[in-house]
């Protein structure tokens, strides 16, 4: 580490002193417990830095297990008492769940070279360089987990489960082992956690004429009637599903698709009726139906630590951080997840080798053709203004 690179970083150190309210050397000594207030700070910083974060619900919660909170209005509530024979019984429209929460901790581990540091001392924000470093994986790896971890190893395993499999129970899972019935496409063994693929085939003559009827069966199938008809409902999309017709190449009317961020994409076009929204990690080949703050992620106030060592013997930085948290799903009637399916081309399809591309071609030279025509329209009637105005001059 340059000289110039080693003020800035004690820069670094003494700035993450003044936040956490410690001396800036505890932090080379032991993990820090960092308090509520700057706990929720990270939280929040780490919550913006991916906008998927911000459409779901982050939450702190003070005990390690606990009941889950809900997404709101779970139930309805208007009725009627005939009061001369009994009384007027309320309800609880949040409809607390059986299934609660378990806060486990959760490694962020980072190191950053030396070689990484000198060059971002070239620069001014070089503090917000290594804050944005570590917030930013950190929010990706929690999206990764979400839709991919099926279990909690001892010691996980990232070269073998490249998706954090192993790392805790992700949303899809949790729908998987404490809601079956909201599953189409795959079966759970709960004893050994082992998941067992139902392929599902879509195309003409198959199981499904099409993902819209697909969806809508699963609707029918798994939503209650409470949510079937909730505006805020989406179509979380892998990429293998989300073709050339739900993000087309040509689109005169607007643009192709509202891109929200880098790890937000929502279609113009919709699956079933509703929204198709495509998120980083999100498996391939399947669909997830919810209310986007119907998924959450619950961290326990007071479980976060963290420690940043410069280890001379490695030439790099390194900042170990943990803290407890687990993936939650609000309302299992508000989900729908579809798994493992197989898009089935018909003959005609598969012997044409240009398929979609070559009807998009086809309309995008149309559309050229249109623009063409419009410009000579355009053209003539410029043409003709010059001739008009000469003939009304002199006709006066």
């Amino acid at each position: 580490m340059r000289k110039e690179t080693k003020v800035k970083f004690n820069g670094y150190m003494t700035q993450l002193g003044h936040i956490y309210g410690v001396e800036p050397q505890e932090f080379a000594v032991s993990k820090v417990e960092i308090t509520p207030s700057a706990a929720q700070k990270l939280e929040s910083k780490i919550q913006l830095s991916a906008v998927f974060l911000t459409k779901i619900n982050i939450v702190p919660v003070k005990d390690q297990v606990g009941e889950k909170i809900g997404i709101g209005i779970g139930s309805t509530v208007a009725g009627t008492t005939d009061t001369t024979k009994q009384d007027r019984e309320p309800t609880d429209p949040t409809q607390l769940a059986k299934q609660g929460y378990h806060c486990r901790q959760t490694n962020f581990d980072t190191a950053i070279r030396y070689e990484k540091l000198d060059m971002w001392a070239m620069f001014e924000d070089f503090q917000r360089r290594i804050r944005d470093a570590i917030i930013q994986r950190q929010a990706l790896d929690r999206i990764m987990i979400g839709f991919n971890g099926t279990s909690r190893a001892a010691t996980s395993n990232r070269e073998v489960n490249k998706l954090l499999q192993d790392v805790n129970v992700g949303w899809l899972h949790k729908i998987r082992l404490e809601a079956p019935d909201h599953v189409l496409g795959s079966s759970t063994d709960k004893d050994t956690n082992k998941i067992t693929p139902e392929p599902i085939k879509v195309g003409k003559g198959e199981d499904y004429e099409n993902l819209d009827a697909l969806v809508m069966q699963a609707i029918d199938h798994a939503i209650s009637e409470v949510y079937a008809d909730d505006t805020d409902l989406v179509v979380i999309c892998g990429r293998s599903l989300l073709a050339d017709k739900y993000f087309p190449i040509v689109n005169r009317d607007q643009a192709n698709t509202e891109i929200l961020a880098a790890d937000v994409i929502i279609s113009q076009k919709r699956i079933g009726g509703l929204p198709a929204v495509r998120v980083p990690y999100f498996p391939k080949n399947g669909i997830l139906i919810t209310r986007l703050d119907n998924l959450s992620i619950y961290w326990q106030i007071e479980s976060r630590r963290r420690q940043v060592k410069d280890n001379a013997k490695r030439d790099r930085v390194e900042n170990y951080e943990s803290v407890s948290e687990d993936y939650i799903i609000e309302d299992y009637d508000c989900v729908a997840l579809i798994e493992n399916i197989e898009i089935i081309k018909s003959k005609s399809e598969s012997d044409s080798p240009a398929g979609d591309d070559a009807e998009q071609k086809a309309k995008m030279l149309a559309t050229l053709e249109e623009n063409e025509a419009l410009k000579a329209e355009l053209e003539a009637l410029k043409n003709a203004e010059p001739e008009k105005t000469s003939k009304e001059s002199k006709g006066s």
